[in-house]
């Protein structure tokens, strides 16, 4: 696809018709992501914060039954406390899955997607906020975990928005007409490609 064709909405490749690639279409995406994902991390740091003022460390309150209680602990690693040794890599994996989903949010147009990767990117800096700010040390943060799913796992709202993210993108790629999906990759091509022009 050329510079020209990419910013009149036509795919070569394909033949389809595609809408204009502006700067205001490609980065709408990215607009309900920021959104979303900001009132993500409001949430999950929020009821982080009364879990850690409520609930004590050992203590066990039941919400259905043994099948959903709150509990609180802290984590060092990742989901069944896996890597607690390397907590330091869990940072690492953290920035760069964010800076990876504002990528894709940039490239991508539509609310669908935006409220997808919203919740995707919400999550992923829900719990690095604690990675980094929380004890022992910065980078080295344990995580607020205080949803138990029975015996299982102990999380948090911000795994619930990972987990609902990915889910809704599964979902999404599943079900989405191929000619859409083929539309917008034109157009995430087109953006680059247009950007790539005006750096000239």
């Amino acid at each position: 696809m050329t510079a020209s064709n990419a910013l009149n909405g036509t795919d070569t490749a394909t033949g389809l018709e595609s809408p204009p690639v502006t700067r205001r279409t490609t980065r709408r995406a990215l607009r309900i992501a920021l959104a979303v994902a900001g009132a993500g991390l409001v949430l999950d740091q929020g009821t982080k914060a009364i879990a850690a003022t409520q609930l004590q460390q050992g203590e066990r309150v039941p919400l259905v039954g043994d099948l959903l209680s709150l509990s609180l602990l802290y984590n060092p690693g990742a989901a069944f406390s896996l890597g607690s040794g390397s907590t330091w890599i869990f940072t690492i994996v953290g920035v760069l899955a964010a800076a990876a989903t504002i990528v894709f949010a940039a490239l991508l147009r539509g609310v669908r997607w935006g409220i997808v990767l919203g919740l995707v990117l919400g999550g992923v800096v829900g719990n690095l906020v604690d990675r980094l700010v929380n004890p022992p040390s910065f980078g080295q943060g344990h995580v607020t975990d205080f949803i138990a799913y029975g015996d299982l796992v102990v999380g948090n709202v911000a795994d619930v928005l990972v987990v609902a993210g990915v889910a809704l993108l599964i979902l999404r790629l599943l079900t989405s007409d191929p000619r859409e999906q083929r539309a917008s990759g034109g157009a995430a091509r087109g953006s680059l490609v247009a950007q790539s022009e005006r750096a000239r």
